[in-house]
């Protein structure tokens, strides 16, 4: 069990989404932030660099998607689906983006290569989420 599961377990509010995916999401972004805040800042200290400092703008970018997202998620009694749905795709596109940036610089950066890889685990969490999200939407519909 993770720290963000047991919380949104003992939440007063049950989450409409499956706990352990949502759990799963709020930690891969809380990761994804952190690796892309620190990527950013290895590659600003690298040789000066135009690829890098562009790989940098990216990775600031997907850590405030991932941290604004990992916020909104953990917050089951305040959360709008619409919303959820737009921020789950913002940091899916964000962390896609950020991925294919920091691949190209894979070779040559250890830190890129981490941060990509974390980026692609976001992604993923992030797209079960939207996954779970279609489907709750679905049962509403059907009457379920």
């Amino acid at each position: 069990m993770t720290l963000a599961r047991d919380m949104l377990a003992s939440h007063p509010r049950s989450p409409k989404l499956d706990l352990d995916d949502l759990a799963a999401a709020i930690g891969a972004c809380l990761e994804c932030g952190q690796a892309c805040t620190t990527c950013a800042d290895a590659c600003l200290s690298e040789e000066p660099d135009a690829a890098l400092q562009r790989c940098a703008a990216t990775d600031a970018q997907c850590a405030d998607a991932c941290f604004a997202l990992a916020r909104a998620l953990s917050r089951p009694s305040a959360s709008s689906e619409a919303v959820t749905e737009h921020l789950l795709q913002a940091c899916v596109r964000a962390c896609s983006e950020c991925a294919e940036e920091c691949e190209r610089h894979a070779e040559h950066h250890e830190h890129c290569r981490r941060c990509a890889e974390a980026c692609r685990r976001c992604a993923q969490a992030c797209t079960e989420l939207l996954r779970d999200e279609v489907a709750e939407q679905m049962r509403r519909f059907q009457g379920g």
